[in-house]
């Protein structure tokens, strides 16, 4: 297992630097190495890093989008908010759309595999917006009208939309029924989320706050672990 980690580790820091040269998301050469030391190619990982693989894809997950959530500012979010909804959920919708109608007369399919396909490829990648989005926003890239901030923010909201939307027909396609609430989900979702991620922040705001206070100082790689938990 610690030589799987090492291969992944090194050899996708090593192809994400060679598509960064040749300008191309760092992601595409760490996702060229999972392909390759993965079970499907040169077979070189151990079966206990596969079989906590989907762990392992939701933490990075949850990495990728505490980083958006940790640059943004309250301010800017309050400016771009419809903005990001509307960014989040019009395109999805579209491109949903645009497989149910086409799909069938193009693969012969039905439609509720077109549905499953369309809300495939609605999905906007985070690890490929997120760093590109805090990059224009450290080198003050469009930030005067908002423009990264509501990108980010769109990105995400675009996650749980489509999320919810591919699970409803995944569960069409299996024989399942359309539930209205499996629907309704989707805004519930993302101001539950937002109100608890708000909740936590301003939780572990305080604690760090009062710990400075008193003196006693927390390292930021404890915050981050703390934040992490």
């Amino acid at each position: 297992m610690l030589t799987s980690l090492g291969l992944i580790f090194l050899l996708g820091l090593l192809m994400a630097a060679v598509c960064q040269r040749i300008h191309l998301p760092r992601i595409i050469g760490m996702l060229l190495t999972g392909i390759i030391l993965g079970p499907y190619v040169l077979d070189l990982l151990d079966v206990s890093i596969l079989n906590i693989s989907s762990e392992l894809r939701q933490i990075a997950l949850i990495i990728i989008l505490l980083k958006a959530g940790l640059s943004l500012d309250l301010k800017d979010l309050k400016k771009v908010g419809r903005s990001a909804v509307m960014l989040a959920c019009v395109p999805a919708t579209c491109e949903l759309l645009a497989f149910v109608i086409f799909a069938p007369m193009i693969l012969n399919i039905s439609r509720v595999d077109a549905a499953v396909m369309g809300a495939v490829l609605a999905a906007v990648s985070p690890a490929v917006v997120v760093p590109r989005m805090v990059h224009l926003m450290e080198n003050s890239y469009g930030t005067e009208k908002s423009i990264p901030q509501m990108i980010l923010a769109g990105a995400s909201c675009d996650d749980i939309y489509v999320i919810v939307l591919f699970s409803t027909f995944v569960g069409m396609a299996q024989g399942g029924q359309v539930n209205a609430l499996d629907f309704v989900n989707i805004p519930v979702s993302i101001l539950t989320g937002v109100l608890f991620g708000a909740l936590v922040g301003w939780l572990l705001g305080q604690l760090f706050e009062l710990l400075y206070r008193k003196g006693s100082y927390v390292r930021n790689s404890m915050k981050v672990i703390i934040i992490m938990g």
